[in-house]
């Protein structure tokens, strides 16, 4: 084969891999480009969840001071006595015109007991507000670098096109001057053919993280350009911390309030072994005159009614033992939470280490190593000691390694991502 077209090969690989090297984690996007911490505060400005949570913290928030007064009392006016034969309200000395109050008292401290729970109910839908920061900042950020994987797994294979193109037509220029096996073009054809589907495909994948993104920033960010730079973000702090702080995360401060409501509907099923009491204050109008001739006196009268709660079996224990049967599943549900918690941390921590061995592994050797491989078969194919399929094939693991490593380095920060999720680091407001 004459030199000129080995040559000619050997410039265009060296020209390709250094291209593709130098911009393997590159995304497009301009100075007008959505950033990822914009996309965070546009997500959390409207997410709707997250208001809907919040105005059912104002509603709890607003009913647990309702729930600490007392009933309206209740005026009541009437006749007493009036006699049926004439209707004459001076006729009989029992005849009244009344006028009351009349006022009830619940058993022991259930006003309190139930502005405690409705209090309660806020802190967690308070709590659960926080958790939803959270979540709606680990979605988002998980949609955006998986965006930005395809986005630069995309360049990585359009720069590499421009390889196969070439040694398909130098193949083919061979072939047509009797120095190549139609095997050899065949080949080349198909591996042009097979990174062009490719290329539709991931084209395919990025509308469908962009449609991911969209369902938290809004349809007029489906095609907006994002940000070329791979985010970046705080350090994580030591497995033994996040593990001692998950007792804190706001999924588990839901699970806390929960546990809390319930205890309070022990307290409060174990008031109705209390009496209810009503005042009544009554004062009575008498016409007429006594048999003497002077006036008829006014009555006042004062009652005082209560319960008594002697036949407890089938009432009042029994609603007890359902609230305490009610706390002890909201206790069990909180351990099995925190026990979640604790197995997402032990995954996800271990996921991040690993790859964090296999990122290093890829930047410092196997990238490098696929390189060196590339260039060796040029140089046996330069020299005819090698054949086609083997500079194809060197070629095709390059291109390969380049992928696993962006795949590797963008799978490491979401692993990071869901980690900080763990510890409880947001950008959302706290209060």
């Amino acid at each position: 084969m004459p030199f000129v077209v080995k040559q000619h090969v050997w410039t265009v690989v060296l020209t390709v891999s250094f291209l593709s090297a130098g911009n393997a984690f590159a995304a497009q996007g301009g100075s007008n480009a959505l950033t990822l911490e914009q996309a965070e505060k546009i997500a959390l400005q409207r997410d709707a969840v997250r208001r809907a949570i919040k105005s059912k913290e104002r509603a709890f928030r607003e009913q647990s001071v309702a729930e600490n007064a007392l009933p309206d009392p209740q005026l009541k006016v009437g006749l007493m006595n009036v006699p049926t034969d004439s209707y004459k309200i001076d006729q009989e000395p029992m005849t009244q015109s009344q006028i009351g109050i009349v006022q009830m008292f619940p058993r022991g401290d259930t006003l309190g007991i139930r502005s405690s729970r409705a209090s309660h109910v806020a802190d967690g839908q308070l709590s659960k507000w926080n958790d939803r920061a959270l979540v709606v900042q680990r979605e988002v950020r998980l949609s955006w670098l998986e965006l930005h994987y395809w986005n630069n797994a995309e360049q990585v294979i359009s720069k590499n096109r421009g390889l196969f193109e070439q040694l398909v037509n130098i193949t083919q220029s061979n072939y047509a001057a009797g120095r190549q096996k139609q095997q050899d073009v065949t080949r080349a054809q198909l591996e042009l053919g097979l990174l062009v589907d490719r290329i539709i495909m991931i084209k395919n994948m990025q509308e469908k993280q962009r449609a991911k993104l969209a369902r938290w920033l809004g349809e007029e960010y489906l095609t907006a350009a994002i940000s070329a730079a791979f985010p970046s973000f705080e350090g994580l702090e030591e497995k033994p911390v996040i593990f001692s702080q998950l007792a804190l995360h706001p999924s588990m401060r839901v699970e806390a309030a929960r546990v809390a409501v319930n205890e309070d509907g022990v307290q409060l099923a174990k008031q109705s072994y209390k009496p209810s009491w009503m005042v009544d204050l009554t004062y009575g109008f008498r016409d007429g005159n006594n048999t003497n001739g002077s006036e008829r006196s006014d009555f006042l009268s004062a009652m005082v009614k209560f319960d008594l709660p002697l036949f407890t079996g089938n009432d009042q224990d029994r609603k007890v033992a359902a609230s305490k049967a009610k706390l002890m599943a909201a206790q069990d549900m909180r351990e099995d939470k925190l026990r979640r918690l604790q197995r997402m941390l032990n995954d996800e921590y271990a996921s991040w280490q690993r790859l964090t061995q296999r990122m290093e592994q890829y930047s410092n050797i196997l990238v490098s190593k696929a390189k060196q491989n590339t260039r060796a078969a040029l140089n046996a194919y330069q020299t005819d000691k090698g054949d086609f399929t083997t500079l194809m094939r060197a070629s095709i693991t390059e291109l390969e390694t380049q992928l696993k490593a962006l795949r590797i380095h963008v799978d490491h920060i979401k692993a990071k991502v869901k980690v900080l999720y763990l510890s409880g680091h947001s950008t959302g407001e706290s209060k």
